[in-house]
């Protein structure tokens, strides 16, 4: 487990906790790993929603489908990520949406109620472990905030650039690549992934952008 906790100290949780309060922490939190082979459920619709999710190695989409099977993808979390926190922090009795691997991942399952309850050794880091939560909860509050701007838009066309130019204020450049497929980012954006192709090519046409596979330049002159 050591090998990983130079990642696990990058995260916004784990901010202000040492290297060697990590060890008490993990074994405080109940932690345990469990591996995902691509493509296996993480987590499905309706199990229950304790524990918060950091992904070691690979990644996991989460996704919502509706009653007629359409698929709506919420977020993509990859390593070094946590998910599930929400859920968790609600106290919500089961998952709302499921969970799957994008390829062969390893995951750390934390008890999110043994983060907010102080523990019987009264372990001096579940206060900035709480408050390193509500920070990462608010964080992932603005994300849902910047995914309802885009979706809000009325047009395939108009949700795509929505999409596109928020990624590029993100990064820092007109030239960045998307930590999406081309079907996954059809599922983001909740339209066809043949219609959202349509526009990518009319997009380029006009001189308004060029890409290959997940990398995008954005025109200057638009």
């Amino acid at each position: 487990m050591e090998k990983y906790f130079d990642l696990l100290l990058q995260n916004s949780l784990f901010h202000g906790i040492s290297r060697k309060e990590l060890s008490g922490l993990l074994h405080c939190l109940s932690a345990r790993t469990v591996s995902f082979s691509k493509g296996a459920p993480v987590f499905l619709e309706g199990d229950p929603a304790g524990s918060i999710g950091f992904v070691l190695e690979g990644a996991v989409e989460i996704v919502h489908d509706d009653f007629y099977g359409n698929r709506s993808l919420m977020m993509v979390a990859q390593a070094g990520e946590l998910f599930g926190e929400a859920f968790a922090c609600a106290k919500a009795d089961t998952m709302p949406v499921s969970g799957y691997a994008l390829r062969d991942c390893k995951i750390l399952w934390l008890e999110c109620r043994k983060m907010l309850t102080v523990c019987s050794n009264a372990c001096g880091f579940h206060n900035t472990l709480v408050k390193n939560l509500l920070q990462v909860v608010a964080y992932k509050s603005l994300l849902l905030s910047s995914k309802i701007r885009v979706m809000s838009r009325k047009t395939t066309r108009e949700k795509l650039m929505a999409y596109l130019l928020e990624q590029a204020k993100l990064q820092g450049s007109p030239e960045f690549t998307i930590p999406l497929s081309r079907q996954a980012l059809a599922d983001y954006l909740g339209v066809e992934r043949s219609a959202m192709s349509a526009e990518l090519s009319k997009l380029r046409s006009d001189g308004a952008l060029e890409t290959k596979g997940s990398w995008f330049r954005l025109s200057t002159d638009v």
